[in-house]
């Protein structure tokens, strides 16, 4: 199916799921068909995303694109994690590529005993069963978790593609942003609401944000089934405090295609990433409430750092060294990306939050 053929049927199916809730539909209903929608959302089509180009049809690039280093270094937090947590399976959470899964595998070896992966796209799971096929029965691949297991879980970049809800206070009035289908095109329809952010944002003035049921409902149902383990979600996002200042009024939400941002999301659905920056202080909130220890929380490039990255990179190639820079560098994805660290039973010290651990500031 052609892209222009992709957008009109997935435009067609948001529209009648409009039309079954008398017409509108909250965004997160729309960002969950946008990215999920079988055979035509985003994540569930046959399309390119992941590369370092844009010249080889991708949309973006991840961490572990980038270099090999990346999953060697998380692969030391994994094996600490194993060994405190008394466990010996690994568990992905939305594995894009493969590229994760094959780093942590070379690097950990018999050290696991089965590396399952948890994802949603039809897809992208072909794609990953060919790049991990010589791994053999040691990977497996479930839709969903399982009500009771325990491992170490990990999750590169999922939080933030999981459907949020948008509230706009307008004249200062708080309404939630929906989608209609209006003379044949999807447009915004804001209607009045209780809904509110977690904190209170001063001021009068238009504020547009994003609040985050699915990714808190995600971490309660972590919790719940996870028996023994520790799990570590590595994403951009922010602390409450700077989630909603107060002049962030634009909110986060961005999509990506080409390697370029926009903050459409309405056009060419189900052809580009529709993401939200993740509320790590939410996470942590449920995460606790949920009988889970927070072992930390830091930025990604400490994380790499306290992981060992810069040993690893000493007799690594150029191209590898440049990779690191931006895995690393504040104003690439060193700063902006951060790693919360949690864990079933007492806590420990782990090592990626050795040094520079935030969790205070959540």
């Amino acid at each position: 199916m052609d892209a222009g053929s992709v957008t009109s049927a997935l435009a067609a199916l948001i529209g009648r799921a409009a039309a079954r809730d008398g017409g509108w539909l909250p965004f997160d209903r729309f960002m969950a068909l946008a990215l999920y929608a079988p055979g035509l959302g985003y994540y569930a089509n046959a399309s390119r995303k992941f590369g370092a180009l844009p010249a080889s049809g991708s949309d973006f690039v991840t961490a572990p694109e980038l270099t090999p280093l990346f999953g060697q270094a998380l692969a030391r937090q994994v094996v600490q994690a194993l060994d405190a947590t008394a466990t010996r399976q690994v568990w992905e959470f939305g594995a894009g590529s493969g590229a994760l899964a094959q780093q942590l595998l070379e690097t950990l070896g018999d050290r696991i005993e089965r590396y399952t992966i948890v994802d949603l796209s039809g897809s992208l799971r072909q794609r990953q069963q060919e790049r991990l096929a010589g791994f053999g029965e040691r990977v497996a691949w479930v839709d969903a978790l399982p009500e009771r297991f325990s491992g170490v879980v990990v999750g590169n970049e999922v939080l933030d593609a999981m459907p949020v809800q948008l509230l706009h206070r307008r004249q200062g009035r708080w309404h939630e942003r929906g989608v209609v289908l209006q003379d044949g095109r999807l447009v915004f329809e804001d209607r009045p609401t209780d809904l509110r952010p977690p904190v209170a944002i001063d001021g009068e003035h238009d504020y547009l944000t994003e609040i985050h049921p699915q990714a808190q409902a995600f971490v309660r149902t972590l919790a719940d089934r996870l028996e023994a383990g520790a799990a570590f979600f590595l994403d951009y996002g922010f602390p409450e405090a700077e989630y909603w200042h107060v002049q962030r009024h634009m909110g986060t939400l961005m999509c990506h295609r080409g390697h370029r941002a926009d903050p459409d999301p309405l056009q060419d659905v189900g052809l580009k990433d529709i993401t939200a920056h993740v509320d790590f202080t939410g996470i942590a909130v449920v995460a606790q409430a949920a009988g889970l220890e927070v072992l930390g929380y830091t930025t990604q490039a400490r994380f790499l750092f306290n992981c060992g990255l810069l040993e690893l990179a000493a007799d690594a190639s150029l191209r590898d060294k440049a990779a690191i820079q931006k895995l690393v560098n504040e104003h690439e994805m060193g700063e902006l990306f951060k790693v919360i660290g949690l864990a079933r039973g007492d806590w420990w010290d782990a090592i990626g939050f050795a040094a520079g651990d935030r969790t205070g500031r959540l």
